[in-house]
């Protein structure tokens, strides 16, 4: 039996189950790999010891049944995640909007996964392989490339590891559903897709001559999938 196979499927926990329109719920672990890949931000949120909740925009990779998420040392939250807190991370990507006839009905085509769990501190060669792991996720193939961090940088950020062991995906890839009785409405309806995609790389101001060329990795960007 593989890892994957041992691992419970998204929303089979009594905290993870959707209840909110539950058909839209996604069991399928390629799926919740899938979503996970193609976006690139999540948040993280928890509650400090008095109880205040904070949800802070955070970076992030998957490493097979992972989330890896890195910041400052310096950072309340991070030292809060790094002792032990409880914590909810969530990646949302927007697809589209959705116009039914009534405001009501109206709504947004979306991909989510939520993810419940304690968080590990990385150290060392895992420390380091994570922080690849997130550039090459947000930057393919930039880190062949860049001087990479130095102990005192090192030092002053923290990785930690997030597992997949509890959590949730979502999806609404439907058209709208109106009541019969708006159907006749004289209002158009339909879906309104968002294309995600990067614009033309601008040069820094700094930039030498000499290395004015965009890099070719640079240029496939815009050749991802999500």
């Amino acid at each position: 039996m593989n890892a994957e196979a041992m691992l419970a499927n998204p929303g089979s926990t009594e905290r993870t189950r959707v209840r909110r329109i539950p058909e839209l719920a996604v069991t399928d672990r390629s799926m919740l790999h899938r979503v996970l890949d193609a976006g690139l931000v999540g948040h993280l949120a928890l509650a400090d010891e008095t109880g205040q909740p904070y949800a802070l925009p955070v970076a992030y990779a998957r490493d097979d049944e992972s989330l890896i998420v890195h910041g400052s040392t310096a950072s309340r939250l991070f030292r809060l995640c790094a002792a032990g807190t409880p914590v909810c991370l969530t990646v949302t990507l927007l697809d589209g909007l959705v116009l039914a006839r009534s405001a009501f009905e109206s709504s947004m085509n979306y991909r989510s996964v939520m993810v419940l769990g304690h968080c590990s501190v990385l150290h060392g060669k895992a420390k380091e392989r994570g922080l690849r792991l997130i550039s090459d996720h947000l930057m393919p193939e930039r880190w062949n490339e860049v001087r990479k961090p130095s102990a005192q940088e090192l030092k002053a950020t923290a990785v930690l590891e997030l597992p997949l062991d509890e959590c949730s995906v979502k999806i609404n890839a439907d058209g709208p559903d109106d009541p019969a009785e708006d159907v006749e409405l004289p209002v158009w309806a339909g879906r309104v897709p968002l294309i995600r995609q990067w614009g033309d790389p601008v040069p820094s101001a700094d930039l030498k001559p000499e290395y004015g060329a965009i890099p070719e990795y640079v240029r496939r960007w815009n050749q991802r999938t999500s």
